[in-house]
């Protein structure tokens, strides 16, 4: 197997020594300061003297050699150092490269300085050996279980509780095996066992978010538009992460549409643009706004589209015992009442619309302020009671179909949008206890107008009359097929009787 070259700079920096030399080494160098030893008292390479932070020297040295965990070091002549990696993050420096490094301590079992990279992160500075609870360190999650994340940090195990893992619920851990992590020693004890370390990286990210807080709140002002992401969604409205602070997204600042619920416009996850609309510094509270950031109110300009009186076509968004509601446009709604649906009376709105459905309507009344309205779907066409007269006359004998059976009697449509009354007392020349017990739903019958009113829009209809003949008049029967007069039977004796049929 060929040897790397820092194998070969570490056994150059080793030697061969014997312990008892060693000892007798460091005994002799012990009053001996570090920065005299390795001739840091003297100019450094550039002509800049030596400097000091927290009472450590710094010094220029460059990059000879990078390994897998170690970057080698040169200052140049006998001085040779060694820093960690992990220092550099994601940027490694390249051989040659100078750089400032602080000399933390003399390795005399390997012959070299440990140092830090100026700058480098607290977390590349502590060992194993000096752990303690509140420091920073970094690790490498090597698996996970029902309770976190094992993490391993400068070769020992270390746990990281699932509650410690991020600001927000983490459904699965399986992202994060392999991964580098920053994180807070919380507890470090030593038993019986070996070492009890739980990190948290929770702490470290909550520092870091209130650090962004502060400057971001500094930045926003209201009318804002920014952009977030949805962190959860409530059936009050949902919160919106701007990228360090949180805002509350009302249902009613969700849309323009009404009777919306907040998981059908959002999900957590997803990525929109809000308006902020108001700031309390005090409380650091935000109140957002998705539909004023989408657009301007489709209300704004409702009057001049929509008067009343005009006619519009709609949709059918939702359908309830009163009526519907017409979506006239995205953010436009409004209800057609169930006694606008129909000159003739319904069960219910289900009966002539259903959720979809597109119906031409006739705007009777209209409220921006209010963000109201209100159709009519009768009198988009034409009202058939104006003309009744002109096709339906008394006495005249028409076929229809029951549409209702109440307790005083039947319902018959005529047409549509038309219908008449056979009153219990006319359903049957037999008493009738009632009428479901003579007439259904859906039956087609055939009925003689007793009465017709347009002003009270009502038509008296008969079916125990249709077989009576027909008094003498000048208007003609609407029915195609006239009332045929009762039959007459001739008994013995030339007696003659008329014949009852009941329907």
């Amino acid at each position: 197997m060929s040897r790397k070259p820092e194998d070969d700079l570490k056994e150059k920096f080793r030697k061969d020594a014997d312990p008892e030399l060693d000892a007798q080494l460091d005994a002799a160098l012990a009053s001996v300061e570090l920065e005299t030893l390795y001739n840091t008292d003297h100019a450094q390479p550039g002509g800049a003297g030596a400097q000091s932070i927290n009472g450590k020297q710094v010094r220029r040295g460059r990059v000879v050699s990078v390994s897998r965990d170690d970057v080698f070091v040169d200052f140049g002549g006998k001085s040779q150092g060694i820093a960690q990696v992990i220092q550099f993050g994601d940027e490694i420096p390249e051989i040659g490269t100078e750089l400032d490094f602080i000399v933390e301590r003399y390795d005399t079992t390997e012959g070299v300085l440990v140092l830090s990279k100026r700058g480098a992160s607290i977390a590349a500075k502590v060992s194993i050996e000096n752990l303690e609870a509140g420091q920073i360190v970094e690790g490498i999650v090597t698996g996970m279980n029902k309770g976190g994340l094992e993490v391993e940090v400068k070769g020992a195990r270390a746990f990281m509780p699932a509650g410690q893992v991020e600001l927000f619920h983490v459904p699965s851990f399986e992202d994060y095996i392999g991964k580098k992590v920053t994180a807070e020693v919380t507890k470090f004890e030593r038993d019986g066992r070996g070492l009890n370390i739980v990190l948290s990286r929770r702490n470290i990210l909550e520092r870091e978010r209130e650090e962004v807080k502060v400057k971001l709140l500094a930045e926003l002002s209201e009318g804002q538009i920014r952009r977030g992401t949805i962190r959860s969604v409530m059936d009050f409205g949902a919160f919106v992460d701007l990228g360090g602070v949180d805002g509350l997204l009302h249902v009613s600042e969700l849309t323009f549409k009404r009777g919306v619920r907040p998981n059908e416009v959002v999900k957590e996850g997803d990525v929109v643009d809000v308006k902020i609309l108001k700031i309390d510094r005090e409380n650091n509270k935000l109140a957002l706004s998705l539909k004023q950031a989408r657009g301007v109110d489709p209300w704004a300009d409702a009057s001049t589209k929509y008067s009343v009186g005009s006619t519009l076509t709609g949709r059918v968004s939702k359908v309830e015992p009163f009526g519907c509601f017409i979506e006239v446009e995205e953010g436009i709604e409004g209800l057609l009442p169930v006694s606008e649906m129909s000159y003739q009376r319904i069960r219910h709105p289900s009966d002539l619309a259903k959720v979809g459905d597109t119906l031409k309507l006739v705007v009777l009344s209209l409220d921006p302020a209010l963000r109201k309205m209100s159709f009519s779907l009768k009198q988009a066409g034409p009202d058939p009671w104006k003309t009744v007269k002109d096709r339906y006359f008394v006495d005249a004998i028409v076929d229809g179909k029951i549409t209702r059976v109440v307790d005083f009697g039947a319902f018959v449509e005529l047409e549509a949008g038309l219908e008449g009354l056979i009153h219990v007392s006319e359903l049957s020349d037999k008493r009738v206890r009632s009428p479901a017990d003579v007439a259904q739903p859906g039956q087609d019958v055939r009925v003689r107008i007793m009465e017709v009113d347009p002003e009270a829009r009502r038509i008296g209809l008969s079916l125990r009359r249709v077989f009576e003949p027909k008094p003498d008049s000048s208007a003609p029967p609407l029915s195609t097929k006239p009332a045929q007069p009762r039959p007459k039977l001739t008994l013995k004796g030339g007696l003659d009787f008329e014949y009852k049929k009941n329907k």
